[in-house]
C-alpha cells in the first residue's frame, strides 16, 4: 500500500468546504429568423389552423435554416445574457448547455459556445435530460457555485427539434419549434437559489427519437403524466423551502402545451397572472423553453430583481424537475 504523506487538500477546502450561495439573473433568448405559422402545417394535416391553436395554444414557431447551427443559436443567446450582466468573457469559468439536439454526436455544444464567445478556457459541459434539461443544468451549476468549484457561469438551454418531426404526424407536427435561452449565474454570499429537485421514472416508449428516425410521442399519456408530475414537483420544492404557492411571485413552467400549463395552474389554484405562458410565439422549444420564458417575462416587466420564481419541467425519459430562486445576481440586478 502506498504510504500517505500528506492530505490531498487542506481541511476546509474540500472535506469541510463551506458552501456559498448561488445567484441567477439576466435572461436572454435567440430564435431563428424563419417563422412557420399554423396554416401550412394545418393544410398538410387536413385540419383548420384553429384546430392546432385550440389544442396547443401555439400560433407559430421558429425553425433553423439548412445553413444554421444549434451551437450558433446557443452562442447568440449566451452572448446576449452575458452582455446584459456586464460580466466580461474572462470572468466566466463554467459553461453549461442543456440540449438534446447538438449539431454532431461529438463535439458537444458547450465548448463550441465557449469558443464562439471568446471565453478563456472555461469548463464546458452539456447536460441532457430532454425537456427537463434546463432544470438539470441549474442543479449542476448551482452545485458548482455553492461548492466553490466555479465562480461565474453561463447556463444555456437550446433545442432544435423541428427537423426531427414527421410532418404527417398529428400528435407532434405542430408542437415543436427551435430556440435558445440563457441566464448568468454567479457565486454569492447569500444564496438566491433555493431547493432544486430532479426525478425520473423509466418510460422509454412515451417520447422518443430513434437513431435516424423522427420524434414519436404518446400524447395522452404524456399529458396526464406532465400535469401530475409538474404539480407534484412544485409542491415538493415548496415544501423543502417551507413555503406555499402564495409565497411565489412567478411560476415559469416548461412551455410544452398551453393546456398543460393551464391544467397545472388549475390543479394548484395558481393565479393566472403569475403563470407565464408564451408558447404561442415559439411552440415547444424543449430545454430552451424555460429560459426563453424567463427572458420574455424579464423583457416585458413581469420578472424583476428580488422576485421569487419557481420553474418546473417534464420531459422524455420520463424526467422532471423544479427549482425555486430569487431572481437577480445582486439586490439591484
Amino acid at each position: 500500500m502506498r504510504e500517505v504523506t500528506a492530505p490531498i487538500a487542506e481541511r476546509g477546502v474540500l472535506g469541510e468546504r463551506e458552501l456559498r450561495g448561488a445567484a441567477v439573473g439576466h435572461a436572454a433568448l435567440a430564435v431563428p429568423a424563419t417563422t412557420i405559422t399554423n396554416a401550412p402545417i394545418a393544410e398538410r394535416l387536413g385540419v383548420e389552423p384553429g384546430w392546432i391553436e385550440s389544442r396547443t395554444g401555439i400560433h407559430e414557431r421558429r425553425a433553423l435554416g439548412d445553413d444554421e447551427r444549434v451551437s450558433d443559436l446557443a452562442a447568440e443567446a449566451g452572448g446576449l445574457a452575458l452582455a446584459k450582466s456586464g460580466l466580461s468573457a474572462d470572468e466566466i469559468d463554467l459553461v453549461v448547455v442543456a440540449t438534446t439536439t447538438q449539431d454532431e454526436v461529438t463535439p458537444n455544444t458547450a465548448p463550441l459556445v465557449a469558443g464562439a464567445l471568446g471565453l478563456s478556457n472555461p469548463a464546458a459541459i452539456d447536460v441532457g435530460a430532454a425537456c427537463s434539461a434546463f432544470v438539470a443544468a441549474l442543479q449542476v451549476t448551482t452545485a458548482q457555485l455553492e461548492s466553490g468549484r466555479a465562480r461565474k457561469a453561463l447556463v444555456i438551454g437550446v433545442d432544435c427539434l423541428h427537423s426531427f418531426l414527421n410532418p404527417d404526424d398529428r400528435r407532434t407536427a405542430a408542437l415543436f419549434g427551435d430556440g435558445a435561452g440563457a441566464v448568468v449565474m454567479t457565486a454569492a454570499t447569500e444564496g438566491r437559489m433555493g431547493p432544486i429537485a430532479m426525478r425520473s421514472d423509466c418510460a422509454p416508449d412515451m417520447i422518443r427519437i430513434p437513431r435516424g428516425g423522427t420524434l414519436e410521442m404518446r400524447g395522452h399519456e404524456t399529458f396526464v403524466n406532465a400535469v401530475a408530475r409538474i404539480s407534484e414537483i412544485t409542491l415538493d420544492v415548496l415544501d423543502q423551502a417551507g413555503l406555499t404557492t402564495a409565497d411565489v411571485d412567478l411560476f415559469v413552467y416548461h412551455q410544452a402545451n398551453a393546456r398543460i400549463i393551464a391544467a397545472v395552474g388549475e390543479k394548484l389554484a395558481l393565479p393566472p397572472e403569475r403563470v407565464i405562458d408564451c408558447i404561442k410565439s415559439y411552440g415547444n422549444t424543449s430545454a430552451a423553453s424555460i429560459p426563453i420564458a424567463l427572458a420574455e417575462a424579464e423583457a416585458d416587466g413581469r420578472l424583476k430583481p428580488g422576485m421569487r420564481v419557481l420553474v418546473g419541467a417534464f420531459g422524455a425519459g420520463f424526467t422532471w424537475g423544479g427549482a425555486l430562486m430569487e431572481w437577480g445576481l445582486t439586490d439591484g440586478a
